[in-house]
């Protein structure tokens, strides 16, 4: 457990600072930073932990100036390049292959209990609760990213994104995660269903 519970992974901020210029331009995308008051992360991105309400900032900030859409967008694609890192640097290569090989159940079991125990590490002050099944079900209450954010649609693109990736080359190719309730939305946690 953190030290820090109020501290998210950089890959919140430094994966949405690769895909924004694509999204919105290079010029949008430092204009958002800046709008975020995190023009120094622009210019070098965060390598260590991050203050969770910086993330929170960036995440409303993108909604802000580039609309639902796009923010949506970037989110996603920030969220798949966070799973992409986190299977490259933080799961190690032979728990993947013990992951690809067994039953996609036991395989969930085992990745459910992986990412809860490391959740410090994205859901900041949250709370992370999942629960194996069909479908898999897992929940953020106190979403640091959220924070800030009033929306008619679930907001987490960005979890979406890094959990479904993460499931599918682990567990199965199909994998695919719903947001069901969000706290943007004025639910009181953010549910997300796992099916494949």
């Amino acid at each position: 457990m953190s030290a820090r519970a109020d501290r998210i992974g950089p890959n919140a901020i430094t994966r949405l600072a690769e895909v924004l210029p694509g999204i919105a331009g290079a010029d949008r995308a430092e204009q958002v930073f800046a709008s975020a008051g995190l023009l120094a992360y622009w210019r070098t991105p965060p390598q260590a932990m991050v203050d969770e309400a910086e993330v929170a900032r960036l995440h409303a900030a993108i909604r802000a100036l580039l609309g639902d859409a796009p923010a949506r967008t970037a989110a996603r694609a920030a969220g798949a390049r966070t799973a992409d890192y986190l299977l490259a640097h933080r799961v190690p290569l032979a728990a993947q292959a013990v992951l690809k090989r067994l039953p996609a159940a036991l395989s969930t079991w085992l990745l459910l209990r992986a990412i809860g125990s490391h959740a410090w590490t994205f859901a900041g002050s949250g709370v992370f609760r999942a629960q194996a099944g069909r479908p898999v079900r897992f929940s953020i209450t106190g979403n640091p990213l959220c924070r800030g954010i009033v929306s008619d649609a679930p907001a987490c693109d960005y979890y979406a994104a890094t959990f479904e990736r993460l499931f599918r080359v682990l567990v199965h190719p199909a994998a695919q995660v719903v947001e069901m309730a969000c706290e943007a939305c004025g639910d009181d946690a953010c549910r997300f269903e796992l099916r494949w």
